[in-house]
Formats: C-alpha cells, structure tokens, sequence
C-alpha cells in the first residue's frame, strides 16, 4: 500500500485531497491545526489517520513527521496544502495580517519541506508536492499579502526541483484557480470557473500518480487566462485589471 501525509487537510483542497486518497487505496496521513476535523474525516475512511500540527512550529513539524515515519515506515508522496487569507482585512496595509499570512502559507510549507527534506534525499526516491495558487502568477486587488505569499512558494518550488533532482526526488507545484472552500467563501466579488474540492482533488491525484508535470494547474479554461496575464507587458496587464474592477464595482 502506498503511503501519502497532507497537510492543511482539514478543510477546503486538503480535505477532498485526503478522501480521495483514501478511497484509491492509499494510507493518508492527515495533518492540520483543528484535530476534531481530522477526526471527523479519519471515521469516513480507515486510511486516513490524523496527526495534528501547526505547521508554524517548525520543531513540531519534525516531530510529527517522525511519529508518521514511525507508523508508515514509507512515505511515496508530502502534499503541503496549508494556506490562509483574509481578503477584508487585505482591502488596505494590514501589517499583521500579511505576517501571519507569510508566516503560514510559505514558512509553514517551508518547515514541512524542512521536515521531510533529508527523509527524501537519503531515500533517493518519492516526490514533494506544494500547493501553490494562480493567484501567484501577478498580483491581484485585494491579495497584496496572499499573492506573495503564493509567488513565493512557486518560486520556493522551482529551485526545490533542481536541488531534489539531484536525488531523483520529484518536485511538483499545485496551482489552483478558484475552488469553492471556507476561504474563498470570504470573497466578495464574482470567481469566475470556480469548482469543487472534489473536482480538484480529482485532478491532483491524476497529476500526482500518472504524470510527471512539474505544474498541475486547474480549471485549464481559467488558469490558461491567468497564464496569459502573467506574460503581459505590465501596462497592458494593470489596464485590464483596472478595467475589470470598474465593472464589477470595485
């Protein structure tokens, strides 16, 4: 049986990513803050067990990830899925949201690359995952914060996948557009194309066993729009974004 530990699975992405993990067969182990979500997905699928972590704590994040090695002994894929945002608080400078922001979209996923980054490397085998967001491509109204935070990680992953290749440990980064979980259900403004966790999942599973791509990014109809702005020339890009606020009232 093939062995997988998520992060950030509690809720949103992270949550529909472990189900259906599970109900492929593999052992999950399921991490994040609120340990009684992580054990109301553990009684939907016996594959699933929780080990809760604040992935702000780097030290804890070695710990846990010490007691999974224990349990699982072999570890084939680390899906880093951890991520927050408060697009109210985003509207103007909020100095300690962006912090905390920071401190847990991309330090959290650091300390869980951290964690696991020698397990690999001595293994020589397995593959890191990261997710990541389109919102990462430029940055967008009212994500100053979330935005880099995401920049951030896809960059992170980028030179991650040269230093691991070396090891032939695979790296990857997942780049959503807008699936519907309790973040986004903070957005006050129209998400084009937006889908289901399940629907996400579905497609991070097939990028994560049956492909070899180093980005998996979905829904393609949107994210392929979002890959053209991000190559704009950044008077055209700001234009368009501009334009687009004045429409919906922004």
């Amino acid at each position: 049986m093939k062995k997988i530990w998520i992060t950030g699975a509690s809720s949103g992405i992270g949550r529909a990513l472990a189900i259906k993990f599970a109900k492929e067969g593999w052992q999950v182990a399921a991490s994040a803050r609120r340990e009684s979500l992580l054990n109301e997905i553990s009684k939907l699928n016996e594959n699933i067990i929780p080990f809760p972590l604040d992935v702000t704590d780097s030290e804890k994040c070695k710990h846990v990830f010490g007691l999974i090695k224990e349990k699982f002994e072999n570890i084939d894929i680390s899906v880093f899925c951890t991520g927050i945002h408060d697009p109210k608080s985003e509207k103007k400078l909020n100095l300690e949201s962006i912090k905390k922001i920071m401190n847990v979209n991309f330090f959290g996923t650091i300390n869980s690359i951290n964690a696991v980054y020698e397990y690999y490397k001595n293994k020589q085998s397995g593959h890191i995952s990261i997710v990541s967001s389109v919102a990462g491509y430029r940055g967008l109204p009212a994500g100053g914060g979330y935005c880099a935070s995401k920049a951030a990680l896809t960059n992170y992953a980028e030179s991650l996948y040269f230093d691991m290749r070396r090891f032939n440990v695979r790296v990857s980064v997942i780049s959503p557009g807008f699936i519907k979980t309790p973040m986004t259900d903070k957005n006050d403004f129209p998400m084009p194309m937006i889908e289901t966790p399940e629907f996400a999942a579905d497609v991070m599973f097939k990028g994560l066993t049956k492909s070899k791509v180093f980005e998996i990014h979905f829904p393609k109809k949107f994210t392929f729009i979002m890959k053209i702005l991000k190559v704009m020339p950044n008077w055209l890009y700001l234009k368009l974004v501009k334009r687009g606020m004045q429409l919906i009232g922004r």
